[in-house]
Order: C-alpha cells, then structure tokens, then sequence
C-alpha cells in the first residue's frame, strides 16, 4: 500500500513554493557540505605543513628550508619565506636602492609588510568559503520555517475547498508541511557546527603563521633565529 504521507507526497502534492523552497534547501545543504569537505582537507593538508617548522629550522640555509617546507601551491608557510627573501632581495639587490629606501622606510618595516601581505594572503585563503557556511546556517531555519508557513497555508485552502476539516484530514497536510522546518533546520545545523570547527582550526594556523613570520623576521634582520625559552 502505498503511503499517503512523507516527503514524497509533500513533494507530489505541494506547489510550485513548496517545491522551490525544498530544492533551494537541498542546493543550500549540498554547498555547505561541499565547502566543509574542501576546507576540511585544506585545513588537514596545512596542520601537515606546520609540522614542517621544525625541519626548516634543523636546515642550514634558506633554500634548503623552503624545500624542508614543501613547495606546494597552498603551502602558506612556504609563501610566508619566499615573500619576506622577496622582501630582502628587493633591498640587496642595488646599493643606491637600499640607500633610498633607507631614508623613506626602515629596512625591518619594509620585510615586516612583505611578511604581513603573505599572511593576509594566507588569512583570506583560510576564510574563503565560510561566508557560505554563515549564510546557510543564518537563513536556513527560516527558509524552512517560510515553507512551512506557506505548505499549511496551502493545505487548509485545498481542506477549505474539500469541504472537510476531520482530525485526520488535518493532521497529514499540516504534519507534512512541518517537515520543512525540520529540513530547515538539517541544513543548517551542520553548516554552524561546520563553521565554527573550521574557524576554530584556522585559528591554530594563523597563530603558527604569526609565530613563524616573527622568528623569520629575526632571522632575516639578524641572521640569526630567537631561541625558544626553555
């Protein structure tokens, strides 16, 4: 027998409203989930490249610490070197350069901004992406809520026409339209749980970035690295 209730007869029996509201949840949750995979493997991906810190430390020279790093095309750490070298090359390269710089701008101001931009750049990479999640986890709920209001609205007029308002056939239409507030809230539960675990996890690099661009500072003012306290 088949059943007269559920997802399949609300999609059968709604309108054109209904029907949009509910592909337009569905597009909402297949985005979200999308960004939550890709940045979830990012952010994976470059946990595994902060762990390469060290290893460029352990190095005796710039080059072979940016090969210590890894040299992928998302590598922010890697990045973060190449623009402060970028940076002190720039200076190096023509003494007369260098002298004029000198008299706008300190030598250490100047490898600070390029570290800086490197890890805006870096920043902005991390974020990209969670203003989906943001939005989904804001507007679902009342998206869903929306359709709700709109599937009980359209089965008390087809009840109103039928002439008919027995318990039985009120509670299917108006239980079915429910099921969009629960869909709303399906979509937007794990885009928030989602939102807020990846922010959290960026924070962890973002802080290793900081940290990173300071002793790189050092290093490239002094030639020499600050010793962690003990």
């Amino acid at each position: 027998m088949n059943n007269e209730f559920g997802l399949v007869n609300l999609w059968v029996a709604g309108d054109g409203v209904t029907r949009f509201v509910a592909l337009l949840l569905l597009a909402m949750s297949l985005a979200s989930w999308t960004v939550i995979l890709l940045k979830t493997l990012n952010l994976l991906a470059v946990r595994k490249q902060a762990a390469r810190i060290e290893a460029f430390w352990r190095t005796t020279d710039i080059p072979q610490g940016m090969q210590a790093l890894g040299s992928e095309s998302n590598n922010p750490f890697h990045a973060l070197v190449h623009s402060g070298q970028q940076a002190m090359t720039y200076v190096k390269k023509d003494a007369s350069r260098q002298a004029e710089l000198s008299q706008q701008i300190d030598i250490s101001d100047w490898v600070t901004r390029g570290l800086q931009n490197a890890i805006d750049d870096a920043t902005a990479q991390l974020q990209s992406g969670l203003a989906v999640l943001a939005s989904v986890g804001s507007t679902a709920p009342f998206i869903g809520l929306f359709g709700t209001v709109w599937g009980i609205y359209h089965a008390l007029m087809q009840i109103g026409m039928a002439g008919q308002a027995t318990i039985d056939k009120v509670a299917g239409p108006i239980g079915e339209a429910l099921i969009m507030t629960a869909l709303g809230l399906a979509v937007a539960i794990p885009a928030v749980l989602g939102y807020n675990a990846l922010v959290r996890g960026n924070k962890f690099i973002i802080g290793r970035l900081n940290r990173f661009a300071h002793d790189l500072h050092v290093l490239f003012m002094t030639g020499h690295r600050v010793k962690a306290k003990e």
